[in-house]
């Protein structure tokens, strides 16, 4: 097992990744959420360092962070790239993330848009590793705000 705090220039703290190879030659890092290594692609990669970077800087209990997490609205099934949920286990917090050569672009933020037409969120959050982008939800008003950064954990209900 091999072990990296490399962030490859993103624009994210290092953490200590684990990482392996396997029979075939791929390589894969260690997810702690889902408890299990998966292949290492770019959006992994930045995947990988957005989460540890809410855990570790902004304080984020890890047991409340979720990766690819299938979420069911009646017929409809949607994939979270991440969800913070709230103490009730209702997502608080939908994370959509991009490889580092992907501009985020509004095409890129209409598809967490569209998943919290569904969800209703506080908070959506897009990340490429490279910019960040967050939105705080004003659902009174049918609008949402643009953050300066990514808010810091407060306990959310």
């Amino acid at each position: 097992m091999q072990e990296t705090n490399d962030t490859a220039g993103l624009n994210l703290p290092p953490y200590n990744a684990k990482m392996r190879k396997t029979d075939e030659g791929r390589i894969q890092i260690y997810d702690s959420l889902r408890r299990r290594y998966v292949a290492l692609t770019p959006e992994e990669w930045v995947r990988q360092h957005f989460v540890h970077f809410l855990i570790d800087v902004k304080k984020y209990p890890q047991s409340l962070i979720e990766n690819e997490k299938e979420l069911r609205l009646g017929e409809k099934r949607l994939r979270c790239d991440s969800v913070v949920l709230g103490r009730t286990g209702k997502p608080y917090i939908i994370i959509e993330y991009k490889a580092p050569s992907v501009q985020l672009t509004q095409k890129v933020f209409d598809q967490i848009a569209v998943y919290n037409m569904l969800l209703h969120v506080d908070y959506l959050i897009v990340s490429n590793g490279m910019q960040h982008i967050c939105c705080k939800m004003d659902y009174a008003n049918n609008s949402y705000e643009y953050l300066p950064d990514i808010p810091e954990y407060t306990k959310p209900n």
